[in-house]
């Protein structure tokens, strides 16, 4: 429970962010610049029909862990094992799938998996009950924020 609980701290510290992008969408400045963020400067879709700001938003949030793949014509989104740096002997792993191309809720489904070191092996173990709607709450935050940002309206 204890790490779960310094999981969403560490991703709630990831989250903040206070610089706002008056000129809309912009190409992406880190790791995962090779990636289709959906930036496309006002259209809400992407080619396979998935909301780009709820892929852009789901991309930023996630953007401290490794990305294995990000498939953004399927909507897809898995990331690598991550270690926090404040934890010894734990490590997590993300799926984000983007399921519609509106922007709500029910559009999003998170899927979060705990390992902890046991004797030398990974082993599985439950995160805490409140991670999985943290995180989509983050993305649909962030979602929103790009939304806004870019001038669309509902």
């Amino acid at each position: 429970m204890r790490g779960g609980a310094a999981f969403a701290a560490l991703l709630a510290l990831a989250g903040c962010g206070t610089a706002r992008n008056p000129g809309g969408l912009a190409a992406p400045r880190n790791h995962l610049a090779e990636f289709d963020r959906g930036a496309t400067g006002g259209d809400d879709q992407l080619q396979g029909g998935v909301n780009a700001y709820l892929w852009r938003g789901a991309i930023d949030t996630l953007s401290f862990m490794p990305l294995a793949s990000a498939d953004a014509v399927g909507g897809v989104i898995l990331t690598d094992w991550y270690q926090p740096p404040a934890t010894n002997g734990e490590r997590f792993k993300i799926v984000a799938y983007v399921l519609d191309r509106r922007l709500r809720s029910d559009a999003l489904r998170i899927s979060v998996f705990r390992q902890v070191k046991q004797d030398g092996e990974w082993v599985d173990t439950p995160v805490a009950t409140n991670t999985v709607s943290d995180i989509t709450a983050r993305i649909l935050s962030r979602a929103r924020q790009l939304r806004a940002d870019n001038g669309d309206r509902d």
